[in-house]
């Protein structure tokens, strides 16, 4: 009997063993006679499976966003028929968490937003088209930070298009970047195709705010283009989407004469380089001229053959616009000019520095 047993353990061992060599050798031999478009067939299927579980994210942020909205949808109607109050809500947020335990998002809190998000956007098929497509945080960040339904939207298709975290949204709105967007001087329309002149106006903006650089008295160009690659990152989350960073005092040489660009870039969305020149004092058509020289440089030594024609932007102090336009009017090359300012106050829209107190009012205040 004992013989047997050791006869059949031994046979069971030689067969677990021959079942691993079979599951491995399998694996060995597929690897060793992979076909030469494996790799690229690999790539593409992972491609897809990302893109994939990608839309799935957005669907299931998408269809909670709409949730949320018909919630708060309820909850007005219920308010406005029979009078509900925030007891009412407070309740309800316990029988929702308590018939769905697994769910996070009905707290009274969240309910109360979600009221108010359905407030904010009486129209659902905005929601659906833009809204829905933003995080919750966002959505939040707007309805908190913004009255007005169209500068509302403005933001929400911004963020939708450039993917601003919450973060960079509130940053965008308390710098006021939808009144600023699109407002540089420039001679676009008369240097570039209509298609990509108006992307192009859209790209710059004026004035540019460097509050990231505090309180300094800049008076050198050079101490305003240091202090900006200091704070890059912050430099181009102003600059907007699209900016990539190539360099600083880039050298050029023309005439066996040496030359340096303060700041160059290329923007990714236009496919051109970008040079920046910065100004510490007020607009000079002078400047115009310089620029100009850059940029015929740079289409000639820099350029690739693919890109579209460099554009400049002269950043300065202060501007007299009709000076500026004036200047670039007969200028065959594109050119932006915008002012750059420390002080974010500055660029408050006439509407909102009618609301702020003066010097005055709050010396007064403190009994000075």
């Amino acid at each position: 009997m004992a013989g047997k047993k050791r006869n059949a353990d031994m046979k069971k061992r030689l067969a677990l063993g021959r079942t691993r060599s079979e599951a491995s050798f399998p694996v060995a031999l597929l690897r060793a006679a992979l076909p030469k478009d494996y790799a690229e067939v690999l790539r593409r299927i992972k491609e897809r499976i990302g893109r994939e579980r990608l839309r799935t994210v957005l669907a299931a942020n998408a269809a909670m966003v709409t949730l949320y909205w018909d919630i708060g949808r309820e909850i007005l109607d219920r308010q406005d028929k029979a009078g509900w109050g925030a007891k009412v809500i407070d309740r309800l947020a316990v029988d929702l968490r308590e018939a769905f335990p697994d769910m996070k998002g009905f707290s009274p809190r969240n309910l109360k937003y979600m009221r108010a998000f359905a407030a904010a956007w009486p129209n659902k098929s905005i929601v659906q088209r833009v809204v829905a497509q933003l995080p919750w945080r966002q959505n939040i960040a707007l309805i908190e930070r913004l009255n007005d339904r169209d500068t509302r939207l403005w933001y929400a298709e911004q963020t939708q298009r450039h993917g601003w975290s919450q973060p960079i949204l509130c940053l965008q709105i308390d710098g006021h970047a939808h009144v600023r967007q699109g407002k540089a001087v420039t001679n676009f329309a008369l240097t570039m195709p209509p298609a990509e002149s108006d992307m192009a106006a859209q790209v710059f903006k004026d004035p540019y705010l460097f509050d990231f650089l505090g309180t300094a008295d800049h008076r050198r160009e050079v101490e305003i283009e240091h202090a900006l690659m200091e704070h890059l990152q912050k430099f181009l989350l102003e600059l907007g989407a699209g900016f990539a960073f190539v360099g600083r005092q880039v050298p050029l040489e023309v005439g066996n004469q040496d030359f340096r660009l303060d700041l160059l870039f290329y923007h990714l969305k236009l496919r051109c380089y970008v040079v920046i020149e910065l100004k510490a004092g007020a607009f000079e058509p002078g400047f115009v001229g310089q620029i100009n020289m850059y940029l015929s440089a740079v289409d000639d030594l820099l350029k690739h053959p693919d890109d579209k024609p460099t554009i400049g932007l002269l950043l300065c102090r202060s501007k007299n616009r009709l000076v500026v336009e004036y200047a670039l009017r007969d200028l065959k090359k594109p050119v932006g000019v915008a002012q750059w300012e420390t002080k974010i106050v500055k660029s408050l829209p006439k509407e909102l520095k009618g609301s702020l107190p003066t010097i005055e009012e709050i010396e007064k205040e403190l009994g000075k």
